[in-house]
């Protein structure tokens, strides 16, 4: 089973690839309650918005670690209310590991060669932030002050 990082642990993804949809896939399903989805970052979340809170995993999947589109996917459904699993996936670098939780993603899916355990480092290699992001609203100036 291919391993990831969620919520700071190196894991199995227990999730079989079939159970999860693309987009496409996704919006022609009769229930989708629960059905996990991947989007590939050129796609908008706006389709996904009414079904939030029913949806236990949204992938978006990185084409480029250059495109900053599934960061702002990432915050645009965590300021909505998406509560679930946000896992990144595809072309990204270990680098943005961190900005990337600052978005809002919970899990991330790396490539084979990328070992995890170092990788989650990353996720720690700043303990405070002077801007306010999704993981912490409040910039550091508003913080400080109460």
């Amino acid at each position: 089973m291919p391993k990831l990082i969620h919520k700071g642990v190196v894991m199995a993804d227990q999730r079989p690839i079939d159970h999860i949809k693309t987009l496409d896939q996704w919006l022609d399903l009769p229930d989708k309650k629960g059905s996990p989805v991947r989007l590939n970052q050129d796609e908008s979340p706006a389709p996904l918005f009414d079904a939030l809170s029913t949806i236990e995993l949204i992938i978006i999947d990185f084409t480029s670690f250059m495109d900053g589109r599934g960061f702002s996917h990432a915050r645009d459904l965590r300021e909505r209310g998406y509560t679930g699993e946000l896992r990144a996936s595809g072309n990204f670098i270990v680098d943005q590991l961190h900005y990337l939780q600052r978005c809002g993603f919970d899990s991330f899916e790396l490539g084979d060669t990328v070992d995890l355990e170092d990788a989650l480092s990353q996720l720690k290699v700043f303990d405070e932030h002077y801007q306010g992001a999704i993981d912490e609203p409040q910039p550091l100036f508003q913080r400080r002050r109460t």
